[in-house]
């Protein structure tokens, strides 16, 4: 059983993917080959806004949007504390704050609460400017944008969306990366919609920004890559990648459909049994993952013996909260509290999730389950 079937999604759609690749390779364009331009053309139409700029991966692209907005030393950002490492990692690169936030016990995604606290926090104990939010679409669900919205302009904040693990999922019919200033997104293979290699992208209705952030990401360059008129970074997608993903789009919204006939399954299964995935009414989730909570650390690890015994594979995001990882050491905020994430963090595991688990399998999962 995978986890993440990619090996079934390659075999099936084999011939379409391999002319792709093969296309690139006799016309060995590797480095912005027509079709990365094609590609933040078709990406673009699909969220919805005005502009894509591709880039090499989904932190560069983070990294890129705080280049853009001119963050960095004295600006405060606000990050869940329950995501990726990447989602916090940008901001002390930048040369910011990073100002960990508290989580929504349904949704897993930051706290609207939680968060203006923090920034109430930041203006009145600190010296601090706070600047950007990073909203994270944690698992496949955008966050909650109509309540961080009304904070960011409560407080002039600008709105960065990591949609790494949300593309695809949507709020009625907005799709994600379409609901910050800027949105990211990342190609990572085992991502919602993932290439093979790295890639990211990013995603504005401003034309000033989307000129900058083509200029940060390849040196930046002015009229030309020789023309270098500010300090950027190396971040291109590959044409190879932008190939492969231009055929996986075409796909991509029945393999969602199909993992939300997945969750069903599940939801029939686990439903009272322990702590299954909430998505709130009107929001749609493109399903990156299916974590579920037990009641505590315990039963969390006999569920994991159980299906390592079983073949089952699964894995924790995440086993510790951003406030404590020891590379954020100096950057801890002791007066504000993070007991979901903690909780959450001490309780959670992802199950098997993908457009190919078929039923007997879903079944094998819920049994195991059931056994403690």
């Amino acid at each position: 059983m995978e986890f993440r079937d990619l090996k079934q999604q390659y075999q099936l759609h084999k011939k379409q993917i391999d002319d792709a690749v093969q296309r690139v390779l006799i016309n060995t364009n590797f480095i912005q080959g027509s079709e990365v331009s094609h590609l933040e053309e078709v990406l673009a139409e699909y969220v919805g806004v005005k502009h894509c700029i591709t880039c090499a991966n989904g932190t560069d692209a983070l990294q890129l949007a705080l280049m853009t907005w001119d963050i960095g030393a004295g600006d405060a950002v606000f990050i869940p504390d329950f995501t990726f490492f990447s989602s916090g990692e940008v901001v002390p690169l930048v040369g910011a704050a990073p100002i960990f936030v508290d989580i929504d016990e349904d949704t897993y995604n930051i706290s609207p609460q939680s968060l203006e606290q923090a920034i109430q926090y930041v203006l009145e104990q600190t010296n601090l400017k706070p600047r950007v939010i990073i909203a994270v679409d944690l698992f496949g669900q955008p966050a909650e944008y109509e309540q961080i919205k009304k904070i960011a302009e409560k407080y002039h904040l600008l709105i960065l969306e990591d949609g790494a693990q949300g593309f695809g999922g949507r709020i009625g019919t907005k799709k994600a990366c379409s609901f910050g200033d800027i949105s990211t997104t990342s190609f990572f293979p085992a991502k919602p919609l993932g290439c093979y290699g790295d890639g990211g992208a990013l995603f504005t209705e401003n034309d000033e920004w989307a000129e900058l952030l083509r200029s940060y990401r390849i040196h930046g360059k002015g009229k030309d890559k020789y023309d270098n008129v500010r300090i950027g970074i190396n971040s291109r997608l590959d044409t190879i990648q932008a190939a492969i993903l231009l055929e996986k789009i075409q796909f991509f919204d029945e393999e969602i459909k199909e993992c939300n006939q997945v969750t069903e399954e599940y939801n029939k299964g686990l439903q009272g049994v322990v702590k299954i995935p909430v998505v709130k009414e009107g929001f749609v989730s493109s399903w990156a993952q299916y974590t579920i909570c037990f009641r505590n650390g315990k039963e969390r690890e006999q569920a994991m013996k159980c299906f390592k015994q079983n073949g089952i594979p699964t894995a924790v995001y995440y086993r510790k909260p951003m406030h404590m990882q020891k590379a954020f050491k100096e950057n801890k905020v002791v007066e504000l509290k993070y007991i979901v994430t903690e909780k959450v963090c001490e309780r959670c595991l992802s199950l098997p999730m993908h457009p190919y688990l078929d039923i007997n399998s879903i079944r094998k999962i819920v049994e195991c389950i059931l056994k403690i």
